[in-house]
């Protein structure tokens, strides 16, 4: 496997077209590669930006956003740990970093972004598989620092599944499925950086282990490959607090 993180500039938000930004700076594309795009750059480019004007709109915006949340007092750093689109995160994905005096939301749609942006790129440089992740990064408990997650996928498996095979001493395996999309994304995002390094994106070859596919993800694979807070494997932890649900959580 070989990941190139990509130089691009600053993307602001007088940046308005994130296709103008890849065919500037992707090199031309090999079959069966993966290109990972931040989900900062899709959201500025995409609009989804706020003035940054103190932790109250923050977190009102972050109550919007999310699906569910713990507010703040909750929190002895004071951060608000939240459900957003299945994803367990920080204030609902909203960044601050690199904003340029903006909060920079996620993508609205971060799973037709992916397709949007896969369908441009396999047209564009005439490729029958090509996969795309939309990344960010997040914390993991009981670990310090983040690493990468993918927020949407496209044009390839999300999970290797191994139940059923044997293991090197013939044991079948029962429960083991290695989520492919998150650990691509986490490999390039170590690649592109967390600071100044003004690398959003990156591309990833030399796949063998990636199962491809010549199409975007169905519902039903989007829908196999989350878990909820009721069948997760943490389950009892999750439900043990008092979640307040989100603008995204109410049902209308």
């Amino acid at each position: 496997m070989i990941v190139t993180p990509i130089k691009t500039g600053k993307i602001t938000i007088d940046n308005t077209s994130l296709f103008s930004v890849l065919d500037q700076h992707l090199p031309s594309l090999k079959e069966k590669s993966v290109v990972v795009v931040t989900s900062k750059i899709v959201s500025i480019c995409e609009g989804r930006v706020q003035r940054k004007v103190g932790n109250e709109k923050k977190d009102a915006l972050v109550i919007a956003e999310a699906e569910l949340y713990l507010p703040r007092r909750q929190n002895q750093y004071g951060f608000m740990i939240t459900i957003n689109q299945g994803t367990m995160i920080a204030s609902a994905g909203i960044d601050e970093s690199n904003g340029n005096g903006y909060f920079v939301l996620w993508p609205k749609n971060p799973q037709k972004s992916a397709n949007d942006i896969r369908r441009y790129l396999i047209k564009k440089h005439q490729l029958k598989h090509l996969g795309v992740i939309i990344s960010d990064s997040r914390i993991t408990p009981l670990r310090r620092g983040v690493t990468g997650v993918s927020i949407a996928h496209s044009g390839f498996r999300l999970l290797n599944d191994y139940v059923g095979k044997p293991d090197i001493f013939g044991r079948i395996m029962k429960v083991e499925k290695a989520n492919i999309a998150d650990s691509l994304a986490t490999a390039a995002v170590v690649a592109m950086g967390e600071g100044d390094e003004q690398q959003p994106l990156a591309v990833i070859e030399d796949l063998d282990f990636v199962h491809f596919q010549d199409h975007n993800p169905t519902a039903k694979e989007l829908k196999n490959n989350r878990t909820t807070i009721e069948t997760d494997v943490f389950s009892k932890m999750l439900k043990a607090v008092k979640w307040q649900k989100g603008k995204k959580g109410v049902k209308k």
